[in-house]
């Protein structure tokens, strides 16, 4: 079985407060999200959150208004989604660092300090 870790972020005061319900240990409410990790969106997310609807709501054309996004940021599916994996999992690359272009050891400057310094 697959493992993915998925970050979610709402706007809870987009919530449709009749949508929540009682259950035995607490208050609810069921959410839907769809993620498609191979088109992320302008700020890298890969879905939106919204409230879910019945079959009946559906087939009315009964939309709730997405509430916020989510993003994929572990996988450790095997094929197509192997870039995402990699993507996720690396850590970022750090530029290069440019080196001083060294000297022949002919070439190297004398220490110029004075050898009675005290330290």
């Amino acid at each position: 079985m697959a493992k993915l870790g998925v970050s979610i972020k709402i706007d809870v005061t987009k919530i449709d407060k009749s949508r929540l319900f009682k259950g035995e240990k607490g208050t609810y409410l069921d959410l839907t999200t769809f993620i498609d990790t191979d088109n992320p969106g302008q700020y890298g997310d890969h879905g939106f959150i919204s409230q879910s609807v019945s079959k009946q709501e559906k087939e009315a054309g009964i939309q709730t208004p997405i509430l916020g996004n989510s993003k994929v940021f572990y996988s450790d599916l095997n094929g197509g989604h192997q870039a995402v994996q990699n993507q996720m999992q690396q850590p970022p690359q750090m530029a290069p660092q440019q080196q001083a272009p060294q000297m022949a050891p002919q070439q190297q400057p004398q220490d110029s300090f004075d050898d009675d310094v005290p330290f």
